[in-house]
């Protein structure tokens, strides 16, 4: 159910101008539904802030609606620490140049969250290789270190099937609260690492995703369901 509720609000009429794009690009775009011109478009970031900002010169070659889990382990002084996420990431470039940012994100976080026995494996498998489907994120081992986690954004199974090299290893270079409260993670802005996938990677208008305040010690492993969108600049 789920998932045709997604590929339905996806398929919706592209009827209001966007905040984002001008008038030839919108034109352009008409009438797709995946693939479309992103590089003309720009992110609503809050003002009066210095953490995310968009390096002069680049432009953003995908932006997703990335739909999954983050994932926190309980330390032994009874707080959850990040342990990595595993999302499914769809093409919302589209969407976003005809329809602007909208309130997409939190109405397919509302579902996701509100189905307790859908997990993100199984969101993956469902949708398999549907063209709305960019591809995953994940974490893997840090590259430059050999230790700890590192976020990678993976398209060589959808957006980039057959590039070797169609996937971004990434690490944090900026971040900020999310203005929309507390119950939502950070908006992150993330730098290439390893990959050609991207260069920069911006989670920004984030729904859901964060641990409780605290946790008994020895308690296993927990996912808490989010949604955000993601730009990736290039």
């Amino acid at each position: 159910m789920f998932g045709y509720i997604l590929t339905a609000a996806m398929l919706l009429p592209f009827s209001n101008a966007s905040p984002y794009t001008s008038t030839t690009t919108a034109m352009s775009n008409a009438f797709h539904v995946t693939g479309c011109d992103v590089s003309g478009l720009t992110p609503n970031l809050p003002s009066g802030q210095t953490q995310l900002t968009v390096p002069t010169g680049t432009k953003p070659v995908f932006v997703a609606l990335g739909v999954g889990v983050q994932n926190y382990t309980c330390g032994s002084t009874g707080t959850y620490a990040s342990a990595g996420a595993v999302a499914e990431f769809f093409d919302l470039s589209c969407f976003v140049s005809q329809r602007g940012e909208s309130q997409l994100q939190t109405i397919i976080f509302n579902l996701w969250n509100g189905d307790k026995s859908l997990t993100v494996d199984q969101l993956i498998k469902a949708f398999g290789t549907s063209k709305i489907v960019l591809g995953q994120h994940y974490f893997v081992t840090n590259p430059v270190t050999g230790t700890g986690i590192s976020p990678e954004f993976d398209f060589r199974t959808g957006a980039k099937k057959g590039d070797p090299n169609g996937f971004v290893i990434a690490a944090k270079s900026g971040d900020i609260v999310s203005p929309d409260g507390p119950t939502n993670v950070d908006w992150l802005e993330l730098t290439n690492v390893k990959g050609d996938l991207a260069k920069q990677v911006f989670r920004i208008d984030t729904n859901g995703g964060v641990a409780p305040s605290s946790c008994t010690p020895g308690s296993p492993l927990i996912s808490v369901k989010y949604a955000a969108q993601y730009w990736l600049y290039n």
